[in-house]
């Protein structure tokens, strides 16, 4: 299942991916989203292979969605408008070399374009339908951590689970190795 081609750059939208695209509120406004386990630890075995970026179109909750993507995790985080998001991604990338993954309404758009894309099984049925691979898990449920492991899968070395990453392994450094 191998495929030749080598993607250079794997862009997740945050919400509904990450996250399970819910926001809590208070009096306050827009005050926590729901991320969920192993996604970080997925990211950290794959990202010695791709560069690997968020996007987000939510600018309420960009400072929720910053703390975790970039002070917690270290990945960059661009907000990028959810109708423009393929011309974004096509004035920085050979969108033919990016992986995106992401669930939205207008996800297919950048879908349809994108060398490869995948979507959480929750994902909107549009963009499962442009989606060359669907997760079985749920954003926010480990659908990112499977994305990663699939990622490896075919374009790079498959993780071997009975090989335990050791102390020269970087990952997300949110764990003791």
């Amino acid at each position: 299942m191998k495929s030749n081609i080598k993607p250079k750059c794997f862009i997740l939208d945050v919400d509904g991916v990450m996250t399970t695209g819910q926001f809590l509120y208070t009096a306050d406004g827009k005050a926590m989203k729901v991320f969920g386990p192993d996604d970080n630890d997925g990211l950290s075995l794959l990202k010695s292979h791709i560069d690997i970026r968020f996007v987000t179109g939510d600018k309420k909750g960009f400072p929720i969605s910053k703390k975790r993507i970039v002070d917690d995790m270290g990945f960059p985080l661009d907000i990028v408008s959810t109708i423009r998001r393929i011309n974004w991604i096509e004035e920085q990338y050979d969108a033919s070399e990016v992986i995106y993954m992401g669930d939205g309404i207008f996800d297919h758009y950048v879908m349809k374009k994108v060398g490869y894309a995948i979507a959480p099984s929750n994902a909107d049925d549009v963009a499962k339908k442009h989606a060359n691979f669907v997760t079985q898990r749920s954003g926010a449920d480990r659908a990112v951590a499977e994305a990663c492991l699939h990622v490896l899968e075919v374009f790079f070395t498959p993780f071997d689970p009975n090989e335990a990453p050791n102390s020269q392994s970087k990952l997300s450094g949110e764990w003791t190795v």
